[in-house]
C-alpha cells in the first residue's frame, strides 16, 4: 500500500462570527476576508509542510484545485507542484488535479503537466478530476450538464498530445486543433499515472474502468460513511470482470495523532471543528448544479458531502462524534493503527491519503502529526496488499512488489 501527504491549504483566519455572516465559504464569498500577508505566510507554510514530508518517507505528496474559496486557497495546483518537483526527490508528485473541463485548450494541461513530469524526473502522478458543482458551474461558468462531455474530450487531448511522436490533428465536438506537438512531452513512457477523484457517480465509475485508471473517493465524511460508495465501485468492478487490486482505489481520510486518545482531542478538536463548521460551510444551491449529476447517479449515491447536510452536522458534531463516526481517525498511534488497519481492509484501500493538516491547525501542531504519524503509524500499515503489483505508480519509484524495479 503506498500512503501520501494530502494537503488543501486552508484559509485559517475566518471570523468566528464567519457562520452567522456568510452562508458559504466557496463562490460568493467576498475576498476581501482573504488578508495577503496571513495568505504569504500560509503558502510559505504548507509548501514546507509538503516538502517535509517527502523528506520523511511519504510514498507521495498531493495537491489539488479548487476556485473562489476559503476551504482551499490553491486555485492552481501546477503552480505549488512546479516548486514541489524541484524541492523533494523521494516520492511522487501527486496532482488531483487539473479540472479539465475548464481548459481551453486543453493541451495547456498535457503541457504543463508535461513540464512536471520533466522537472520532478519522472515523478508525476496525473489527476483528472470533473470538478465540482462549485468550481466548475458557479465559479468558472461551465454548463452542468456538458461537463463530462467536455471533460472527456479534453482527456482526449491530453492523452493524444502525450503519446504521439508526431503532430497531429484534433477535431472534436469543443476543440479544434490542426498542430498538437507538444514540448517538452513527458518523462514517463507512455505517459504518467492517471487517477480520477470522485465522489460517487456511476459514470466516473464506468470512465475510470473503461480506462484502467486509479479511482479516488476524497471523503471527508471517513471510512465508515464511504464504505457505502467504495463497495459500490467494487461491486461495479466485478460486473464489468475487472480484477479487485486494491490499488485501483485512492481513499482520503482525515487522521489525528497524539500521545493519548484523551491528548489527541485536547490537540485537535477545535482545528477539525474549524474544517467541518467554515471549510465546508456551501450554501446548498451551490453543492449540486441542476444537470451536474445524472439521475441515476443522484438515486444511487450519497447525497453530497457539502451543504444542507454538511451544516447541520457541523454544528452537531463533538469530537466524539467525529471518532465515533469514522469522519476522523484519531487518538495515541495504537489507537490511529488499529482503526486505520481496519480502515484499509474494509475498503481495500491501496493508494491511501492522509490528510493531516487540517482546518486552522498551526505549523507546529501539523509537524507533530506528521512525525506521528510517519514514524509510529506508517510503518505498520504500509505492507498491507504487498501482495499485489501496482501499475498505477511513476516506475522509477517502485518497490519489489510493485510490478517494477528499484530506480
Amino acid at each position: 500500500m503506498k500512503v501520501s501527504f494530502f494537503h488543501l491549504m486552508p484559509y485559517q483566519d475566518l471570523p468566528d462570527d464567519f457562520a452567522q455572516q456568510h452562508h458559504s465559504a466557496w463562490v460568493d464569498l467576498p475576498n476581501e476576508n482573504f488578508d495577503p500577508v496571513k495568505g504569504s505566510q500560509y503558502y510559505s507554510d504548507y509548501i514546507d509542510q509538503l516538502r517535509y514530508a517527502d523528506a520523511v518517507g511519504f510514498d507521495g505528496i498531493c495537491v489539488n484545485e479548487h476556485h473562489n474559496n476559503a476551504y482551499g486557497i490553491m486555485p492552481s495546483p501546477n503552480l505549488i507542484a512546479s516548486v514541489l518537483a524541484n524541492t523533494t526527490n523521494k516520492g511522487a508528485l501527486i496532482v488531483l488535479g487539473n479540472s479539465l473541463a475548464l481548459y481551453n485548450p486543453p493541451v495547456r494541461v498535457a503541457e504543463e503537466m508535461a513540464m512536471l513530469d520533466v522537472i520532478s524526473g519522472g515523478r508525476l502522478v496525473a489527476g483528472f478530476p470533473v470538478g465540482t458543482s462549485m468550481d466548475t458551474t458557479f465559479s468558472y461558468g461551465q454548463v452542468p450538464i456538458t461537463l463530462r462531455d467536455r471533460h472527456t474530450e479534453a482527456h482526449d487531448v491530453v492523452m493524444q498530445a502525450w503519446t504521439q511522436r508526431q503532430p497531429t490533428i484534433f477535431n472534436g465536438k469543443y476543440n479544434k486543433l490542426r498542430y498538437i506537438s507538444i514540448w517538452p512531452r513527458p518523462m514517463q513512457e507512455p505517459h504518467p499515472p492517471v487517477w480520477i477523484p470522485g465522489s460517487g457517480s456511476l459514470e466516473t465509475w464506468d470512465w475510470v474502468l473503461d480506462r484502467d485508471y486509479v479511482y479516488c473517493y476524497l471523503s471527508y465524511y471517513g471510512y465508515l460513511r464511504g464504505h457505502n460508495i467504495v463497495k459500490g465501485y467494487w461491486e461495479r468492478a466485478a460486473e464489468r470482470g475487472v480484477d479487485d487490486n486494491p490499488h485501483r482505489l485512492g481513499f482520503l481520510q482525515l487522521v489525528c495523532v497524539s500521545e493519548t486518545d484523551e491528548q489527541a482531542e485536547q490537540d485537535y478538536e477545535e482545528h477539525v471543528k474549524y474544517f467541518y463548521e467554515k471549510m465546508l460551510r456551501v450554501y446548498p444551491p451551490f453543492a449540486e448544479s441542476p444537470g451536474y449529476r445524472s439521475l441515476e447517479s443522484i438515486r444511487r449515491s450519497l447525497r453530497p458531502q457539502m451543504g444542507e447536510e454538511a451544516q447541520r452536522a457541523a454544528t452537531e458534531n463533538t469530537w466524539q462524534d467525529y471518532i465515533t463516526q469514522g469522519h476522523v481517525i484519531g487518538g495515541s498511534p495504537e489507537t490511529v493503527r488499529q482503526k486505520l488497519t481496519e480502515a484499509c481492509e474494509l475498503l481495500r484501500i491501496g493508494h491511501l491519503m492522509v490528510l493531516l493538516q487540517i482546518g486552522s491547525m498551526p505549523p507546529e501542531l501539523t509537524r507533530k502529526n506528521t512525525d506521528l504519524f510517519a514514524n509510529e503509524v506508517m510503518p505498520h500499515i504500509k505492507g498491507l496488499f504487498s501482495d499485489y503489483d501496482d501499475p498505477w505508480w511513476p516506475e522509477k519509484l517502485k518497490q519489489p512488489g510493485d510490478g517494477g524495479a528499484i530506480c
